[in-house]
């Protein structure tokens, strides 16, 4: 290991026993665990700052931080499925003595014997550790993936499909009474009728605009290749809305992260 590397390393042990310091002298009299809550708020300061090193470039402390998130979120996950599927949905299904065993509730019934087909697949797909064997564990995998696919096919097809042409099925005269009664209610509320119209008619518009970009059996030339380039906007907008959406949920979480370092970490009220 470089000199350079063990200098930093042990500048870093000691800025972090100097802010676990500070801070559990600043949580005594506050917190009854004044020492472990020092503890922790620096921790969680120190493994903020390690991610953010990778702006830098990459390093030991962006690895470790990186590996320890990753590690936890495996060993919480599978603690998670074990104590919610397995205990809490295989077991009282399957073994009264096992039910009792947790102190979970025993649920016997005629077609409990069913439950023992995810078990065997569990199995089977423990057998991919296996260097010799692990051809079984694919059983398995086909399974879930067939069973996830067609799942969410359906479910795909009901909530988005169906739902996304069901919506688009919009009336463009919206409460219509006449060009008079129009014109005399005419108003800018969202709730008024030249609004809701102007917005039923964008949706119209936008997508047979966007599906006649799509449509390559007819060259896009004319009226048909104006309309092609008004679907590309409408994509354009619709992806760039849908960026800017997760980018600012990004955006929240650092700002989430620095207001915690300048004031949960270094006290500072800004």
């Amino acid at each position: 290991m470089k000199r350079t590397t063990l200098i930093l390393m042990a500048l870093v042990v000691i800025f972090f026993a100097l802010s676990w310091i500070f801070k559990a002298m600043a949580f005594k009299g506050v917190e009854e665990h004044y020492i472990l809550q020092g503890f922790l708020v620096t921790l969680a300061a120190f493994l903020t700052l390690s991610i953010m090193s990778f702006l830098y470039k990459d390093n030991p402390f962006y690895k470790f931080a990186e590996h320890l998130f990753v590690g936890i979120s495996a060993a919480f996950w599978m603690s998670m499925g074990f104590w919610s599927t397995i205990v809490g949905n295989l077991f009282p299904r399957l073994s009264e003595g096992m039910s009792n065993f947790f102190k979970v509730h025993y649920i016997p019934g005629d077609y409990n014997f069913f439950f023992y087909v995810p078990v065997i697949l569990g199995i089977l797909l423990l057998m991919r550790l296996s260097r010799n064997y692990g051809w079984i564990s694919r059983w398995s995998l086909a399974f879930i993936v067939g069973t996830t696919a067609g799942l969410n096919f359906i479910r795909y097809l009901r909530s988005d499909f169906i739902n996304q042409v069901s919506s688009t099925f919009v009336p463009l005269l919206v409460d219509w009474q006449g060009i008079g009664h129009f014109f005399s209610s005419l108003n800018l509320s969202a709730s008024g009728q030249f609004i809701m119209m102007l917005a039923n008619w964008v949706i119209f518009l936008g997508v047979m605009c966007g599906i006649i970009y799509f449509f390559f059996s007819k060259e896009h030339t004319g009226l048909f290749g104006r309309a092609s380039r008004v679907g590309i906007w409408i994509l354009m907008i619709t992806f760039g809305a849908s960026f800017g959406y997760t980018v600012m949920g990004r955006i929240s979480l650092l700002v989430g992260r620095i207001t915690f370092l300048f004031r949960d970490w270094l006290g500072l009220n800004i």
